[in-house]
């Protein structure tokens, strides 16, 4: 009778393996491989050619090639280090050096002259010709001569402590252990289409034959990995979905009450909604009034109003009873919103508590009792919102601002909060990044995505200016004139010590030398090192006006709101994501007051920096910046992936294989509704344990 793993390869723990022993195991289980499966998905992240060899006089730099020759000199040196050089001919009228600057004294005596060598590596320009620093090699006995690789040779992502040749052997192993297709594949053909089986599929990813389309792999475009992309977009898909429908099992808090808390703020506010601030508050407070959890996105735009959005959901939260909780990332943003909030709201004879790290003592025992008793109808703060101390009554609604900057298992704290009766709280993500929405579509499938896309009247277009670094003694005549006039300047560097290895200004000396160029100008200094109170003094003292100019780190990103503020200048902002130059770009403009956003670049810039400096000068669309963000970047950066744990694709791109999603979709909505066993193998076989995660 077959055991268990016989019975199901994919679950064979690698100890059945040759060569796998409790040290090698513990290593592999380190980067969560651990059964034979996450080897057959452990893929190689590029190949290497050796089923043919390229005369010496045909190398050239910067291609990767194998060459064979006979050691004609070798030379041992020791300038400022070791130094092992080795000529190499192979009967084409030109000699490559292999250069060696770690080996032991073994490795010298191989390169006796007349020894026959094969070698593979990247040659570059050498004093003396073509070199390849470090190459791989094998000393050939004569059987070996002319006996090349059959299929090229495929270059594994680095495991520590197992060497790259131990781990294509393991692989190999594991490959030899394949089930037949029916066994292994979960797709039917008729939903695949044309592309592979995954079996199939696996071995050509694994072991690509010389005539494999290398170009076609290198870009990860291969009909193979596009197999394998599919079943993975797939499996990502339905973990999401599947979390959604768990969730909402759950009952939430019914809020749908008359409104009159909500229309009582709006007959205060000294300003009209705009029309799309209307659509998504309606949909908010559509979600509210069912008796199942809210899970939804709102992406605006810098200034677009998402706050004032939150605090008429939190109203109809509060009318019904419940307790609203907003958590934003930073200090600095949290205080923000708190101030906005206890000026809207406490007129209202609504309690707003403040719950923040700095908050201690007395002050944080207050606040704790207010939340546990329900005294505190919302409740503001910073992670701090979610540690174990912290108590609610009745959390009827979530509010998680810039929600990417949060740690997955912190958002999963405060979503656990509400368990009331059995009753989770309704949840409202808000993010000032706007998310493409090929993104929103896959990293975000267990969310109702609405989007603020119109910008209140009276925000007026900030212009937006790319000038060399060389520049800067012009800009400090552009900020005593700003000043002059009234108004404020803020100077972001990216660095807040100077350091040799990066050419760019540091806060420090940048701070010291405005201060020494403009005197009768107050100057603050802001980064993230300095205590929370001191830096909150500071910025209250630039929003007060009290500061003429603020020179700070990008800690200012997010969230700072001071209207009078007309001029931004970004140092070195070739060494910024778009998103980020962006968020910068949207801490002026916040008046009625022509502003300015002044990006100044170190040369040479390279392609992709150019790219992003152009796209912040064509346009101020967060959205149109965020589509080009993606195509510069890919997705990592845009949705904060190593928090989220949603997004460590081992095949799929998002970006790359959008063009996918359509069909994995339709495959999805075709498995859950007719298949959910299925469903379940494909999820367990990508995704495993950490998919319960994804969708916090």
């Amino acid at each position: 009778m077959p055991t268990a793993h016989e019975a199901d390869p994919a679950h064979t723990p690698l100890t059945a393996l040759s060569g796998v022993g409790a040290r090698t195991a513990e290593k592999l289980a380190a980067r969560g491989i651990v059964t034979l499966q996450d080897l057959w998905l452990h893929l190689p992240r590029q190949y290497e050619d050796r089923t043919r060899l390229t005369p010496i006089a045909d190398l050239r730099a910067g291609v990767p090639a194998q060459v064979e020759g006979v050691v004609e000199a070798v030379e041992r040196g020791f300038r400022y280090r070791p130094l092992l050089r080795v000529a190499l001919d192979d009967g084409s009228r030109a000699t490559l050096v292999l250069r060696f600057f770690h080996f032991r004294t073994a490795q010298v005596a191989q390169f006796a002259v007349g020894t026959r060598v094969r070698v593979y590596g990247t040659p570059r320009a050498g004093q003396n010709g073509l070199e390849i620093v470090h190459p791989s090699y094998r000393v050939l006995e004569t059987a070996d001569a002319g006996v090349l690789d059959a299929d090229l040779e495929p270059v594994y992502p680095q495991i520590e402590g197992v060497g790259p040749a131990v781990l294509r052997k393991l692989v190999r192993q594991a490959l030899d252990r394949l089930p037949a297709d029916a066994a292994l594949d979960l797709l039917p053909v008729t939903l695949r289409g044309s592309v592979p089986s995954l079996r199939e599929a696996l071995l050509i990813v694994h072991r690509p034959p010389p005539d494999a389309d290398l170009a076609a792999l290198s870009a990860g475009i291969h009909p193979a990995q596009q197999r394998l992309a599919i079943e993975e977009l797939l499996a990502h898909h339905l973990s999401l979905r599947r979390q959604r429908i768990a969730l909402q099992c759950h009952g939430a808090p019914l809020c749908d009450g008359p409104g009159d808390l909500v229309e009582r703020l709006r007959a205060t506010l000294p300003f009209a909604l705009t029309s799309a601030q209307e659509r998504v508050f309606a949909q908010i407070s559509d979600d509210l009034r069912q008796p199942r959890p809210m899970l939804r996105l709102v992406q605006g735009d810098v200034g677009s109003g998402k706050t004032v959005v939150a605090a008429l959901a939190a109203l109809q939260a509060i009318e019904a009873g419940a307790q609203a909780a907003l958590a934003a990332p930073t200090e600095l943003l949290a205080e923000q919103h708190y101030v906005s909030l206890c000026g809207w709201l406490q007129p209202l004879g609504i309690e707003v508590a403040w719950l923040a790290g700095k908050v201690t003592g007395r002050a944080r025992t207050r606040a704790l009792e207010a939340i546990a008793d329900g005294r505190a109808q919302l409740v503001v703060g910073t992670h701090a919102l979610m540690q174990e101390g912290v108590g609610f009554h009745r959390l009827g609604l979530a509010i998680v601002d810039e929600q990417h900057r949060f740690g997955v298992h912190q958002r999963l704290a405060l979503r656990d909060k509400g368990g009331d009766g059995g009753l989770v709280p309704h949840q409202l993500v808000m993010t000032a990044t706007p998310i493409p929405r090929t993104l929103a579509m896959s990293a975000y499938a267990d969310l109702d995505v609405s989007a603020i896309d119109e910008l209140p009247p009276g925000r007026t277009p900030v212009q937006t200016v790319v000038l060399s670094g060389e520049r800067r003694p012009e800009l400090v005549e552009r900020i005593r004139a700003a000043c002059a006039a009234g108004r404020q300047a803020y100077w972001v560097c990216t660095l807040i010590d100077d350091s040799d290895e990066v050419v760019a200004q540091a806060a420090q000396s940048t701070f010291e030398a405005l201060r020494d160029a403009l005197p009768g100008i107050a100057v603050g200094l802001v980064h993230g090192r300095m205590k929370p109170a001191e830096k909150q003094a500071v910025m209250r003292a630039f929003k007060e006006g009290a500061l003429g100019l603020l020179v700070a780190t990008t800690v200012i990103e997010v969230g700072v709101d001071v209207p009078n503020a007309s001029l931004m200048i970004v140092e070195n902002a070739e060494r910024l994501g778009l998103a980020q130059l962006h968020q910068l770009r949207g801490r002026v403009g916040r008046g009625a007051e022509a502003s300015t956003c002044v990006l100044l670049y170190q040369s040479p810039l390279s392609m992709l920096a150019r790219q992003r400096l152009a796209t912040m000068r064509e346009t101020s669309d967060g959205f149109v910046i965020a589509e080009r963000d993606l195509e510069l970047r890919g997705p990592g950066e845009l949705l904060g992936t190593r928090q989220t744990g949603i997004a460590g694709f081992r095949v799929a791109d998002l970006v790359r294989d959008a063009a996918l999603l359509p069909q994995v979709h339709a495959i999805a909505e075709h498995l859950q509704a007719r298949s959910p066993g299925v469903a379940d193998r494909l999820v367990e076989r990508w995704i495993g344990g950490a998919s319960r995660y994804a969708s916090a």
